[in-house]
């Protein structure tokens, strides 16, 4: 299955790889295309968390969602993709909306690396309190709806970032907390088209590439980590 990688990756760094423990929270159109990339990557032990229903507006963007699956939970749609591109995954779901009073219930184990994939600006922040706490690594995604343009997506710190809305409020929240900004985060330059009405509008390229730039930054730091 993984000839392929084998031939560009270390064995080393590949066993490494499947040894790692991954949080991801929130699986739609950012998650979920994380989620394809560690899989196709080789990770392997993997928890989801996410309490939403697909639903038809998903269609558009999120690679787990599709006519035949609306209204089934994400968390088990994503479970169901992974197992197939490799049953060997140990694949862990939390149909849960993560909040102040049960967030403690996901960490029953130490995970290596935590993507933070959700939309709520207040559980972003307690996840990275957890990362923090736990001595997990954390990579940040901001926001991604409005956006068009793959290209100006990027990994950067948060004290670093511009132009999004999400980044300022964390900066605050932060700061207000004594806690650090010099976090990872993925991060996009261009600045938020407006939106023909009050909802965000969103396609698949940008969330799809910071997917994809969240399983690039787990496997560059593993892979510093194993040389």
């Amino acid at each position: 299955m993984f000839e392929r990688t084998l031939n560009i990756i270390e064995n080393d760094l590949f066993k490494s790889i499947q040894k790692q423990n991954i949080l991801l929270i929130g699986v739609g159109g950012v998650g979920g295309y994380a989620l394809e990339s560690l899989i196709r990557l080789g990770f392997q032990n993997i928890t989801l968390v996410d309490s939403d229903k697909i639903e038809k507006t998903n269609i558009n963007r999120q690679i787990i969602s599709h006519t035949k699956n609306l209204g089934k939970l994400k968390v088990d749609e994503a479970k169901k993709r992974a197992l197939l591109i490799n049953p060997n995954a140990h694949i862990k779901v939390f149909s849960l909306f993560l909040t102040k009073e049960n967030i403690d219930s996901i960490f029953d184990k130490h995970y290596d690396y935590i993507i933070d994939a959700c939309d709520t600006i207040t559980i972003k922040i307690l996840l990275i309190k957890k990362a923090i706490e736990n001595q997990s690594q954390i990579i940040t995604c901001l926001g991604t709806g409005n956006r068009i343009n793959p290209c100006e997506i990027t990994i950067t710190t948060l004290n670093k970032t511009y132009n999004d809305p999400i980044a300022k409020i964390m900066r605050n929240l932060l700061k207000k907390e004594n806690l650090p900004l010099n976090l990872s985060v993925i991060w996009s330059k261009e600045l938020p088209i407006k939106s023909k009405n009050r909802e965000v509008g969103s396609i698949m390229l940008v969330p799809s590439i910071a997917g994809i730039y969240a399983a690039y930054f787990i496997l560059e730091n593993v892979k510093k980590k194993t040389i």
